[in-house]
């Protein structure tokens, strides 16, 4: 079992706020219901979701303005310890509306505000000198305007000096950056898979071979591709096997790929296996769909899910 802290780390959050409108219409006022105020961002999402399976995560982010304090407000009612870097621009809102007679939501996301040089080199600083030293590092979203795209690739050499588990959970240069400085863990989509390895598109039958050459080049240890409703594949070295996604009617997505993290990185810090890790990040990955707007999983469904997957579960293995 890991001994020191998962500390996860979002630079770009946002203040979520959800509502639902009996139908969208162009040109109309829209009558919405009392809005609802979420504290997102990958690395948030994580640290909450963490917490709710028994764990004391440690969320570090930044704060910015009245949003921002708000924000910080709703991570420390959710129980989960924080640290923050207060930032001049305020945090962003995002705005999430689901349309009733439909069942659609539609997801609308505000760019990120500009960070200062020495704002950036307050989180890296901040990093370096934690104490205690944390057993994992997980640093999960966008990067704002104003941080460098080796934002990443630096907190995972930081991570390193620490002897500390770095997990990337981004997209784009971003990622890349990360993965060239060599990571623990990787949870891409297929799409995120195949611009790590340089290819347009990968087939099914390709993503196992695609994800063992990224560990191969030393870039991580292990790679678990989230493949939504079809579950996730877990490859390592010697190592291949599809954990499939429970059936369920999903209410939203938000939420669903921190959960999934959260489950994985949780599991493992118990001294779990692999598998027995991406089945749980499966189960709290599907159970965050079953619920709408940016709430995260109940427990009571991860459980369920949990004795799908024991009972039903068909899985493979390759070398």
């Amino acid at each position: 079992m890991a001994t020191g802290p998962i500390v996860t780390l979002t630079i770009n959050p946002a203040l979520d706020k959800s509502s639902n409108v009996a139908r969208i219409v162009p040109d109309n006022k829209l009558r919405c219901d009392a809005p609802n105020f979420e504290a997102g961002g990958g690395g948030i999402n994580v640290a909450k979701a963490v917490h709710r399976l028994g764990g004391n995560p440690i969320a570090i982010f930044t704060i910015g303005g009245p949003t921002g304090q708000r924000l910080h407000k709703l991570v420390k009612n959710e129980g989960v310890e924080t640290m923050v870097i207060e930032t001049k621009q305020w945090t962003r809102e995002n705005f999430h509306v689901l349309e009733t007679s439909t069942g659609f939501q539609y997801r609308f996301g505000m760019p990120g505000t500009e960070m200062m040089p020495t704002e950036v080199r307050s989180i890296l600083e901040m990093l370096e000198e934690f104490d205690p030293k944390p057993s994992y590092i997980i640093a999960s979203g966008s990067l704002p305007p104003g941080v460098p795209n080796d934002f990443y690739g630096q907190i995972a050499k930081i991570a390193h000096n620490q002897g500390a588990k770095f997990i990337a959970d981004t997209s784009g240069d971003a990622l890349r950056y990360a993965t060239e400085a060599g990571v623990y863990l990787l949870k891409p989509n297929i799409i995120e898979l195949s611009e790590l390895v340089g290819v347009d598109k990968l087939e099914m039958d390709e993503v196992d071979d695609a994800a063992r050459a990224l560990i191969i080049r030393g870039q991580c240890e292990i790679v678990v591709v989230s493949m939504g409703a079809m579950g996730a594949m877990l490859v390592t070295e010697d190592q291949v096997e599809h954990i499939p996604a429970p059936p369920v009617q999903p209410k939203s997505t938000v939420g669903a790929g921190d959960s999934m993290l959260a489950g994985i990185v949780w599991t493992l810090s118990q001294g779990k296996s692999y598998r027995e890790a991406v089945r749980m990040g499966v189960a709290c990955g599907t159970a965050a769909t079953m619920n709408a707007g940016s709430e995260l999983f109940k427990m009571q469904d991860v459980n369920h899910l949990m004795d799908w997957l024991n009972r039903y579960g068909k899985r493979y293995s390759a070398s």
